[in-house]
């Protein structure tokens, strides 16, 4: 039993910063127990998104589920017949604590930052879906706490392991196309609107549906918000910014080294007070980096840029960035990347590669919460990155240009945007 116990809090206690953290972190385990011995998991949310990280950690000891939809969470409960059932994250952590090692949260947008704050309160380590959280303030609330409690935290960016972000950051760090000072983003469809619906089914019988609801006011139960289509309703998701923005703003945020914006504006339909805009186009203004010139930052959703009717089948490039610098651009997507002009780059050869491949998105979260280290969408990271997504809804829900006080987490010029930037919770379920 004292073994187990300095076990456990040598994995509350792991430190992320500075190579002679790894090894202290390797030593504690030589001292304690083999890195090979599984994580004591809880996890939260296990239908959707949910299924596959859940199915991502299988391997090691899943000692709790938490979900509040039986039918959405399928077989996963007798998956795991040794895992200890729950519907209220709020008990689960409560009376599971001093066994849990690490917690993985997959529910909806608007119960992340619940979640996880008292996940990691509690010194547990974290690995969440993305967005991290539904609102400016809690992003930076989570940054903050995993940074106190030292744990070990992990952003659902699964794209950010892929080997192709790695050869791209490598080209535009190698100066190939010179000084960056401009970057556009975007994504098609046209998701989102719609009504709030006035009929009341009744709540299925397999859904807690107040639990459900969580931090977010009362409303009736329709399957216009579950288990889907909450993504698009203010009170519960973040629009296709959130949906895919940190997927899309993690390279430019990478290769770039970018931080908090300086200046967001954005534009679009007109604001509908309960559900996310169908096409958004959100403008940032980054600062100087060093030697790094203030950059430009276009995101748009519905729409693609202009600049793409030169390329030559732009068919292939409906979801992509661009990075304009000095001496060319590159055009990516999540899969492929050329430099443009082509016939300026016929001869191109590409750096050789510096940046390790990734020995898998959820595997880099649970060797460092078993060997100490960082993983590479750690909350220090993806907690900025979140907050730019978040950043270009609240400009646009409030109609004005925000200047971002990053310092002291408000719009300087614009009080009217706090509600927008941090929202209200119902009794209950506070940070």
């Amino acid at each position: 039993m004292a073994k187990r116990l300095n076990r456990r809090e040598m994995l509350g206690g792991m430190t992320l910063a500075g190579m002679g953290v790894w090894a202290a972190g390797r030593n504690a385990w030589a001292e304690n127990g083999s890195p090979n011995e599984k994580l004591d998991i809880a996890v939260i949310g296990v239908g959707g998104r949910g299924r596959a990280n859940l199915n991502a950690v299988a391997r090691e000891n899943v000692v709790a589920l938490c979900d509040v939809d039986e039918e959405r969470a399928g077989d996963a409960f007798e998956r795991f017949p040794k895992a200890k059932k729950y519907y209220d994250f709020r008990r689960m952590l409560d009376e599971m604590g001093k066994q849990i090692d690490a917690v993985v949260v997959s529910t909806p947008d608007h119960t992340h930052a619940v979640a996880v704050a008292m996940a990691l309160k509690m010194g547990k380590h974290c690995y969440c879906e993305k967005p991290l959280t539904h609102s400016v303030y809690e992003s930076r609330v989570l940054a903050e706490l995993a940074a106190k409690h030292k744990v070990v935290t992990q952003l659902g960016t699964q794209h950010h392991a892929k080997s192709h972000f790695r050869r791209v950051v490598e080209v535009i760090q190698s100066g190939a196309i010179g000084p960056v000072h401009d970057v556009r983003v975007w994504i098609g469809g046209s998701r989102g609107g719609g009504e709030r619906p006035t009929d009341t089914p009744p709540i299925p019988p397999h859904l807690k549906w107040d639990l459900w609801l969580g931090p977010a006011a009362y409303r009736a139960y329709h399957p216009d918000y579950v288990p889907y289509k909450w993504r698009f309703w203010w009170d519960f998701g973040t629009g296709e910014t959130g949906n895919l923005g940190c997927h899309m703003l993690d390279l430019p945020f990478w290769a770039l080294g970018l931080r908090y914006p300086t200046l967001i504006e954005a534009k679009g339909p007109p604001v509908h007070p309960e559900t996310t805009a169908k096409a958004m186009k959100v403008r940032f203004r980054f600062p100087a980096r060093g030697e790094l010139p203030a950059v430009t930052f276009t995101w748009s959703h519905g729409s693609r840029p202009a600049q793409l009717s030169t390329v030559s089948d732009p068919s292939k490039w409906g979801t992509g960035m661009l990075f304009v610098g000095d001496k060319g651009m590159l055009l990516a997507s999540l899969s492929q990347w050329k430099l443009l002009p082509e016939s300026g780059f016929a001869d191109f050869e590409p750096p050789e590669p510096s940046i390790p491949d990734s020995i898998g998105h959820h595997k880099e979260w649970i060797v460092a919460c078993k060997e100490g280290g960082q993983t590479t969408c750690d909350f220090g990271y993806s907690g900025a990155l979140n907050e730019a997504v978040l950043l270009g809804n609240a400009a646009y829900r409030v109609g004005q240009k925000l200047e971002w006080d990053a310092a002291n987490v408000k719009a300087a010029n614009c009080p009217e945007a706090e509600p927008y930037i941090n929202r209200p919770y119902r009794d209950g379920w506070a940070l």
